[in-house]
Order: structure tokens, then sequence, then C-alpha cells
């Protein structure tokens, strides 16, 4: 198992296309769940269920690549999970559904992907980074080939959250957000 964590060096951190692009042909030979998202590409729609009040899509790579290709803008958040083919969609739906805002699991060590059946995981992570892990290292190899400046998520995992970095990224979430703390 093996993630990247791209945060560095591009001008839109959630745009998929090129992702898609350096990891095929993984993207077209899964289907795909995508679970915990905000604005993504209406083509989509088509392709939409509810498992109670978890909305989801469910595509097939090829549509999924065409969709991104299509409608490549930065997608604010999202969960997108690529299964082998032969898996069904009741089988995927008899877990939980992955979710990315709150999800601390992505920021242990080792890392893990969300969904139990699935061999590889996509996350558009609030505007600001996307993360890719997969159960075959190549996959995340061509990631990390066609981003250089992506890092090593278990690396980037052992940093020290005290660090300067760090304190920059709260302060300037803090000023955007506010402090949920205090209800504001």
């Amino acid at each position: 198992m093996k993630g990247f964590i791209l945060r560095k060096g591009e001008t839109a951190y959630s745009c998929l296309s090129g992702a898609f692009s350096a990891i095929q042909p993984a993207v077209t030979e899964h289907n795909w769940l995508i679970t915990d998202y905000e604005n993504v590409p209406e083509l989509l729609e088509p392709y939409s269920g509810n498992q109670g009040r978890e909305a989801f899509f469910w595509v097939p790579g090829e549509r999924l690549d065409e969709i991104v290709h299509q409608q490549n803008f930065p997608w604010y958040w999202g969960v997108l999970s690529g299964f082998k083919r032969e898996i069904s969609l009741q089988g995927v739906l008899s877990h939980g559904l992955p979710y990315a805002d709150g999800y601390d699991g992505f920021w242990k060590n080792p890392v893990s992907i969300q969904h139990p059946l699935a061999e590889l995981e996509i996350v558009a992570w609030d505007s600001a980074l996307t993360l890719l892990i997969s159960r075959d290292e190549a996959i995340a190899q061509a990631f990390r080939n066609a981003y250089p400046r992506s890092e090593d998520l278990e690396t980037y995992n052992l940093g020290e959250p005290e660090s300067e970095e760090w304190r920059k990224i709260w302060e300037e979430a803090e000023l955007y957000y506010g402090d949920g703390a205090k209800g504001e």
C-alpha cells in the first residue's frame, strides 16, 4: 500500500484529469464509487444513488474518465474509490461509505484505503490537496512521477505538527473558517 499527497506546485489541487491521465489504465479498469462530494461534474448525475441519507455515484471507469476530461475543474471534496469490475455495487454498499471531511485516517500511519474492497482511492480534500492511495504501488508511483512535488503520505504523516509550516496552515484555516470551538 502506498500513498501520496499533492499540495505543492500546482495552480489547482483537485482538478482530477491530470491524475487520471497519470494513472491510466487504472481509471478505466475499475468501477468507481464517489462519496462525500461537493462541486463535482454535472455529467455524473445519471450515475447517482443513495444509501439512506448518504448520496453516492457509481460510475464505470471509462465513463468517469470521459466526464473528468470533459468537465475539468477543481472538486471541493470527494472520495473516489476504485473497485475491480467483478465487485458488485451491492457488495460495495454492504460496507460504510468513505468520506473526506473529518476523516482522520488519512493522517495516520500506516496509510490505508477506507473501503475494504477498494483497490485505490483518490481524495479531493477541500480543494487544497489531492491524496492518492493504492494497493498497487506502481499506480501510486505513476502518480508520483506525474507530480514530482507530491510527497509520500507516510513520510508526510511523520512531520512534526508544531512545525512552522503546520502553524501557518492552521492560522490560515482559522482566519478563513473561524474557530469552530467558539461557534463562529
